[in-house]
């Protein structure tokens, strides 16, 4: 978070482990960066055909085994750099909490067997749901 409130931008998630931790790229020069080792506060959004958005708490990681195997050519190309790049980092962000808005079959198809999984009812037609999750 920023003086000016909640800042917005698009990255592209590296990895989503089954635990709920999402990975991200970025460097030390910038205003991301600056803004985790101030406040450790975030919220990640995906849009699509369906909407979810992600609460959670972010950490700077600078594991070189961690950024190689995430890493890729593509990023070589974008980030004109490399994974050994000390300037380079990993952004980890712990979800605490998750809600999605259904607009389409294939996301309530999945609501459904979340629900059964959680014992909810898997009738439910909800679209819109918050998931607490406890790390």
């Amino acid at each position: 978070m920023t003086e000016e409130g909640l800042v917005s931008r698009p990255m592209k998630t590296q990895e989503v482990e089954f635990d709920g931790d999402l990975w991200f790229f970025t460097k030390k020069e910038t205003n991301k960066y600056e803004e985790i080792l101030h406040d450790k506060d975030v919220n990640v959004a995906y849009a699509g055909k369906s909407f979810v958005s992600v609460r959670g708490r972010a950490e700077i990681i600078e594991d070189i085994d961690k950024k190689k195997e995430l890493w890729s050519k593509v990023y070589e190309k974008i980030m004109q750099t490399s994974f050994d790049d000390p300037n380079v980092v990993l952004i980890k962000v712990k979800a605490e909490a998750a809600e999605y808005w259904e607009t389409g079959n294939f996301t309530k198809r999945i609501a459904f067997f979340y629900n059964r999984m959680t014992g909810k009812s898997s009738k439910s037609t909800d679209i819109n749901e918050t998931v607490e999750l406890n790390k």
